[in-house]
């Protein structure tokens, strides 16, 4: 029996030994492998971003009638139907358009969109009264009485200035929006969990950014009327009987 001759790497030599190339090309080749399942892991678990967009330098001139209340909303008539845009001051700050409610106005601004729900974000300064307005009533339909598990967001991150702009990473950015007069919105699911995104009121109607504060980007569930106003939902109800989910 002849003895084997272990192989043995000299760094200065010009060749490396057949035992080790060989087992050098398997280690390599597994090294290779296992780092693309891992990329291939991140990849796939990690959740995808909602397709949103905020247009910024992508300044756009609009034509429209504000609504003030509960929160500003540009109406604009497109053919025989209206649309609606809610209005938000530059960072995080509401628009203060009170003065221009029922004018019919020409407004510049940079859009905000997401699931068919449009924002515009005033530039400082450029709303402009142009003639009489017309008429511009939204319909309005009673959808009933809903009892909603979701969570309270500040409508111009989650509409695409941050993504993702909801959950708990973005409290304090959403709590400080809200205050500052950006639109609360309750982000639920229907019967069928489609994500669905409403307006919230109180139930006299009323804008509740102050009182909502202590809910935001917590799961809550919240019992009240939900309104179809053109194309946006709403849900009137009391903050006070909003429940935080333990």
């Amino acid at each position: 029996m002849s003895e084997r001759e272990d192989e043995f790497y000299l760094g200065y030599l010009p060749n490396t030994p057949h035992g080790i190339a060989r087992l050098m090309r398997k280690v390599s080749l597994a090294l290779i492998v296992l780092v693309a399942l891992i990329s291939l892991g991140i990849i796939f678990g990690l959740q995808k971003l909602p397709h949103s967009m905020f247009e910024f330098g992508q300044e756009r001139e609009f034509t429209g009638i504000i609504k003030a209340l509960p929160y500003p909303t540009l109406l604009m008539r497109e053919g025989n139907s209206l649309s609606q845009f809610l209005l938000v001051g530059a960072g995080k700050h509401g628009a203060n358009v009170n003065k221009f409610d029922g004018k019919n106005v020409r407004l510049t601004g940079t859009r905000i969109l997401r699931d068919g729900v449009t924002m515009i974000e005033i530039v400082d300064g450029s709303i402009q009264v142009e003639g009489n307005p017309n008429n511009a009533i939204l319909p309005t339909d009673d959808l009933g009485t809903f009892t909603l598990v979701g969570e309270i967001v500040d409508s111009k991150c989650y509409l695409g200035v941050m993504n993702p702009g909801n959950t708990k990473p973005h409290r304090e950015c959403a709590a400080l929006c809200i205050s500052g007069g950006i639109p609360p919105m309750f982000i639920a699911r229907d019967e069928t969990s489609n994500k669905i995104a409403l307006l919230l009121i109180s139930k006299e109607g009323n804008a509740v950014n102050q009182d909502v504060l202590d809910f935001v980007a917590e799961p809550v569930t919240i019992t009240g009327q939900v309104l179809r106003e053109g194309e946006q939902l709403i849900f009137r109800a009391d903050p006070k009987m909003y429940q935080r989910i333990q």
